[in-house]
């Protein structure tokens, strides 16, 4: 009887990876069985309040009407990889990558739906670093969370703008942002321009202090840190469902904006289950107010920031940005929302 019992078990387990080979070379993913859930990807940072404190709420599960798989990526390039792959439905992510994802496949991959957080980024150098102003970077180390990542651009291009050339001048080291931390600690990191709430991981843990808000480089200290696109195939078979999750979106961008307090204490809980490590009280409420929740894509600076993407050459250099990316963004039912709660459209461009 044991024998029949193993025989069994391992003709299942054969079984389920011949279905799991079949469907990798077919190509098939879950949309095309029908939108029976969604996938939704995000990263565990301050900058992506909505999907976490969302989590703790259940309000995306509630609107949308049908279970929600999460997952967690380090930085966006290799979030892009999963959703171009046909493995997420719905991602948050920084605003170059879903760029550069939007262009290398040729506007096929995604839309970007909506906005997500402003501000929350910052170059992080030791409190006892001789460092004072973007010349005393010279010959020094400065890590990114990856490669082509919003960080990772900001960074290059800043040094740049201030007569620095990565790879030359300064050692720019794309590293995930545990590591970084870890380095940091280590000393053997002589920057880092990270978003939250590792800046925050980094001032506490790693004994740092912030060199640059990169709020300072933007008109009026706005900025897309964070995004919302969809995969265009799930967009076009299930816009009625997108609609659901866009009207959860922008209700737990206000339940944040007017419950701050509490809004922290989720997000530490959710953080807690996600990474096991909470932040200090005070040190979030830190975090919290260099992050600034929105619904608004920021067209103009998202634009700003893919034109020093295209310079920094990340994007094809043919690009043509100067009257926008035609189709890579769509707020017509974020407007239709807005709208209908009377308050202001956004703005494509």
């Amino acid at each position: 009887m044991k024998r029949i019992i193993i025989f069994r078990a391992v003709q299942l387990s054969t079984l389920c990876a011949l279905a799991a080979v079949i469907t990798l070379f077919l190509g098939v993913t879950d949309s095309a069985w029908g939108a029976e859930r969604v996938r939704i990807g995000h990263f565990p940072n301050v900058t992506h309040l909505q999907p976490i404190i969302g989590q703790s709420l259940g309000t995306f599960e509630k609107r949308i009407g049908a279970p929600i798989y999460w997952k967690t990526f380090n930085a966006g390039p290799s979030e892009m990889e999963a959703l171009i792959a046909g493995q997420l439905d719905i991602a948050f992510v920084g605003p170059n990558p879903a760029v550069n994802a939007f262009l290398r496949s040729k506007g096929k991959a995604l839309r970007i739906i909506a906005g997500a957080a402003s501000g929350g980024a910052a170059l992080v150098v030791p409190k006892d670093a001789r460092i004072n102003a973007a010349k005393d970077f010279k010959g020094k180390r400065i890590a990114s969370p990856e490669f082509a990542n919003t960080q990772d651009v900001a960074l290059r291009h800043w040094l740049k703008s201030n007569g620095l050339t990565p790879g030359r001048d300064v050692q720019v080291i794309p590293i995930k942002n545990p590591d970084i931390l870890m380095l940091f600690q280590q000393k053997k990191l002589d920057g880092a321009w990270v978003p939250e709430p590792w800046v925050s991981r980094l001032l506490m843990d790693g004994g740092g202090r912030i060199q640059l808000d990169e709020r300072q480089l933007w008109p009026e200290g706005k900025f897309p840190t964070t995004v919302v696109v969809v995969r265009r195939e799930f967009y076009e078979k299930n816009r009625e469902m997108v609609k659901r999750f866009l009207e959860a979106h922008i209700e737990i961008t206000e339940w944040i904006e007017k419950h701050p307090a509490e809004a922290q204490k989720r997000f530490n809980e959710e953080l807690t289950r996600i990474i096991t490590k909470p932040m200090p009280v005070a040190l979030l409420a830190e975090a919290f107010g260099r992050v600034t929740v929105t619904f608004d894509p920021l067209a103009a600076p998202l634009m700003i920031s893919a034109d020093r993407a295209r310079e920094l050459g990340y994007l094809p250099r043919s690009t043509d940005l100067s009257g926008g990316i035609k189709g890579l963004i769509d707020v017509t039912l974020l407007n239709e929302i807005l709208k209908k709660k009377s308050l202001p459209q956004v703005r494509e461009k």
